[in-house]
Parts: structure tokens; sequence; C-alpha cells
């Protein structure tokens, strides 16, 4: 598939700085790919989204996006990438749709015109597209400043889509939304995913909502560390385990023992299962038990404790 976003040998070194922020990383993301890009604060994660989104240019290294290179042919960047960034942007004075409306013409899709019935049908018809996409159609027309977090946060991204993007680049897109807000938010994306099959790079510090992305990237004290389905992350770095416990504990230890399977004793019996599946455990065992129940470990889980055994600040 094409790579959509290419990162080579990147490094960023501020004036006056010891040392670089970003110390010779690299990472692809291919074209549809839902790609997360992790890492605690100082990272050096706001640092690599500001070039490759062209806010900020780089020392030394190679990155292209959607095949035109960040620092000589920015404006074809701009053109085939949407941001949703981490603090809003919307004029709270004017419309949702006259928000749009000159997000449109910047980057110089129509001529402008005073109202939206003046503008060409082919705009139209994209912002109700778009809006009816998530039912919020009959929001279009109100202040942005009388509309809910949620719905403001809903129209920033029709307004990156509107030029219809490649790379939708969503900066944090869910901060200070309400659990009911984030999920519609997040549907919505998906909806748009499916449909224009847009390529999504997410940095978010709601770890949960990188549990169903393509690909999960952490950069960690300037350098990648990790790179990898969230599978494979979660495998790699907690076990899964069955929690058991039974009224005669003693019986179902002796029996695990004699199963050859390995155990510890914390509030119950913890069985890891890495190797076998739990009804391979559980089908060996005769004792009657009180307690069954899996735990795997939520991306969240394993993102914690990775960054805490490589040494590296969650905050």
């Amino acid at each position: 598939m094409e790579k959509m976003i290419h990162v080579e040998n990147l490094v960023k070194q501020y004036d006056k700085a010891k040392a670089p922020s970003v110390k010779g990383i690299n990472f692809n993301v291919s074209e549809g790919e839902f790609f997360a890009f992790l890492g605690p604060n100082g990272a050096g994660k706001t640092t690599t989204i500001s070039i490759l989104t062209t806010t900020l240019s780089k020392t030394s290294g190679n990155v292209t996006i959607a095949g035109f290179d960040v620092n000589k042919e920015a404006r074809q960047v701009r053109e085939n990438v949407g941001i949703i960034f981490q603090q809003p942007s919307l004029d709270p004075n004017l419309s949702a749709e006259e928000n749009i409306r000159f997000h449109a013409c910047l980057y110089g899709m129509y001529g402008y015109r005073p109202s939206f019935k003046m503008m060409p049908k082919e705009y139209r018809n994209r912002v109700l597209e778009l809006s009816e996409i998530i039912g919020i159609q009959d929001s279009l027309f109100k202040p942005i400043k009388k509309l809910s977090g949620g719905m403001q946060r809903k129209f920033e991204i029709i307004r990156s889509l509107i030029h219809t993007p490649k790379i939708l680049f969503l900066d944090e897109p869910t901060q200070g939304l309400d659990a009911v807000s984030r999920r519609g938010l997040w549907d919505y994306i998906n909806t748009v995913r499916h449909d224009f099959g847009t390529t999504v790079f997410l940095t978010t510090h709601y770890i949960d909502e990188a549990e169903h992305v393509d690909r999960v990237c952490i950069i960690n004290q300037g350098q990648i560390s990790f790179d990898g389905t969230p599978d494979i992350m979660k495998q790699s770095l907690l076990k899964q385990e069955v929690i058991l416990d039974s009224y005669d504990r003693l019986e179902l230890t002796n029996e695990l023992i004699s199963l050859g399977l390995n155990y510890r004793i914390e509030d119950h019996v913890i069985v890891p299962f890495q190797d076998l599946t739990p009804q391979e455990i559980i089908s060996g065992l005769t004792t009657k038990l009180s307690l069954l129940r899996m735990q795997e470990p939520t991306l969240e889980d394993a993102y914690v404790d990775y960054l805490l055994k490589s040494g590296g600040n969650i905050a």
C-alpha cells in the first residue's frame, strides 16, 4: 500500500538545547491506516506532529506526507491533510457553516460568497452530506458559541474534511468532552474512515481510544521505543491470566502443581495463560471453583507498564 506518511531519520534540535528533542526517528503510515502516536509529556510527540503538519521545521531527516516533502512542498502537504487541533480553533461568533465556508475558501476550493445559498452547488452538497452523516445538519447555521463542546468538535472535523484530505491528524480530539460526546465523536470518525478511506493519525492521552487502531507507535525520550499492533504490545508487555479460587485452596494449588502449571497467590490464585488457553487450564481441573475470571490487559495497562519498565515518565 502507498505510504501516506514517511519519516526517515527525523531530527529536531531547538536552539540552545543541549540535546535533540527528536533523535533520528523512523516510521511509516500506510494509506487508510488508523495509526496512534503515543508518548508521555516531553517525549517529542508534539514536536514530531508539528513537523508533519508543516508548523515547525525539522533539523534534518526526510519527511513526506502524501508523497510531498514537508519543507519543499509545504503547500501541497497542507492541501492533503486535515487537522483537529488540541485546542478548539473555530470562531465562536460565526455560525458552523460560516467557519466551514471560510476554511474551504482559504484552501482555494471556491471563491468566497457572502452566504451559503450563493456558494456553488458542489460546496453546498458536500457540507450537507458531511453534516448529515452524524445528524447535526439542524445546527449547521447556529452560532458556534451556542453549541456544546461535542458539537463544536464534530464541526471541526467537518471543516477539516471539506477539502477531502487524504490524512486526518487528530491531536487530542476528545479533550474536554464528556463520555457521551466522546463516543459520538469516535462513531463519526470511524464512519469517515469507512466511507472515505481516510488515513487517521491520532495522538491522545486517553489510551483506551487507541485500543482498536491498526498500529501503535510510542515515542519516549525522543526515540521510537515501540511500533506494532495493540495486540502485540499487550502480549509482549503483560501476561494474560486466569484468576481462580476455591474454598479448598490447598487442593486447588496442589492440582495446579500436579498439572505443571505456574501460579502465584495474591488475593486469589493467578495462573498465567500466555502459553495455554483458559479452556486448557480449566478443563484439567477437578477442584470445585468458587471464582473464575479471565484477565486480559488493556492497551492502557500495557502502555503504562511499558513506560514504567523503560523508565519513562507516564505523566
